[in-house]
């Protein structure tokens, strides 16, 4: 119990968001999420590697309604963000190997250091701006289309 401990605050600090400044090197690609309200796109950069993803959209002050970070972690596992230096609010949608999202955080509280794990495994994680998951009706269970899902539009 004690190892699960340690890792999942090692996912916390190495999976978690982090000095994002100056990522507008990192790729970007297209995703659509199916949504009862219909399709939701949005541009979002692509976080693939441990550097990228420790960085992620800390000290970010501004985040546009279609835009966000995916982080890929190429496999299914256990992940765990917080929120440390961000001064933006986040939705982090969770989604599983498949595509498919587990589960949403809403409106994630700016500077916490409280960890937000995933509820099961997931190969990757949406960061999109506070709110925008429910205004657009994204919901658990709903399909994320992406290259790294095999699908991307």
């Amino acid at each position: 119990m004690r190892a699960f401990f340690a890792s999942f605050f090692v996912f916390a600090l190495l999976a978690g968001c982090s000095p994002g400044q100056g990522n507008s090197q990192l790729p970007k690609a297209r995703i659509v999420i199916d949504t009862a309200k219909g399709p939701a796109a949005f541009t979002v950069e692509m976080a693939t590697d441990d550097a990228s993803r420790e960085k992620g959209l800390m000290y970010r002050t501004d985040l546009k309604p279609d835009a966000g970070m995916l982080f890929d972690f190429h496999k299914e596992g256990m992940h765990a963000f917080w929120m440390k230096n961000t001064p933006l609010s986040l939705d982090m949608l969770f989604v599983r190997a498949d595509g498919t999202i587990s589960t949403i955080a809403p409106n994630t509280v700016p500077y916490s250091v409280d960890p937000i794990p995933s509820s099961e495994p997931v190969r990757a994680v949406l960061e999109i701006k506070g709110g925008r998951a429910a205004a657009l009706g994204i919901e658990p269970g709903e399909k994320v289309h992406a290259a790294i899902f095999g699908d991307g539009p």
